[in-house]
């Protein structure tokens, strides 16, 4: 399902959580829950992955998450503070050690001016803090934007992990 690249970046992930005796956690907008599915695809992975959140609709990420309607309203979901906030709260309200977050506009269509098909926001969160990326993709497809998602997330897992 996964390509060698990103079943590695998995393995890494789980490698360094288990070692660590660490917990991730995903809250998924774009990516409609494939960094749960990478990370799970890994036998055994549930001794560092004990639960994901799939938000696609902002009532989701209101309900289930507790990001703020007006942060919604103001910057709407595909911005840094909504990823922050996604982050965040998921780190809030979990027993994960490392969350990470993304909302991203995959396309077709539903772009601007402001926010091009491809753009996507992403965050981790640890007890050090929130770190966001913002990464513009372009408009290459909306799997291609969604497995584009998922390399840079898995990437800034890692890049948290070993910091």
């Amino acid at each position: 399902m996964f390509d060698k690249e990103l079943m590695a970046k998995a393995e890494e992930i789980l490698s360094i959580g288990r070692e660590r005796h660490l917990r991730v956690a995903a809250a998924e907008s774009c990516t409609g829950g494939l960094i749960a599915a990478l990370l799970t695809e890994i036998p055994g992975s549930s001794s560092v992955i004990g639960r994901s959140f799939v938000t696609y609709s902002n009532r989701a990420k209101r309900e289930v998450l507790g990001v703020d309607a007006d942060l919604l309203k103001d910057h709407g979901a595909v911005s840094e503070p909504v990823a922050c906030a996604m982050a965040q709260n998921t780190f809030d309200m979990t027993t994960a050690h490392l969350t990470i977050a993304v909302s991203g506009i995959a396309g077709p269509g539903g772009g601007s001016d402001d926010k091009p098909v491809g753009t996507v926001h992403m965050a981790t969160a640890t007890k050090d803090g929130v770190i966001h990326q913002c990464c513009q993709f372009g408009d290459i497809g909306r799997t291609q934007v969604r497995i584009a998602t998922v390399h840079a997330a898995t990437d800034m897992l890692l890049a948290r992990l070993k910091s």
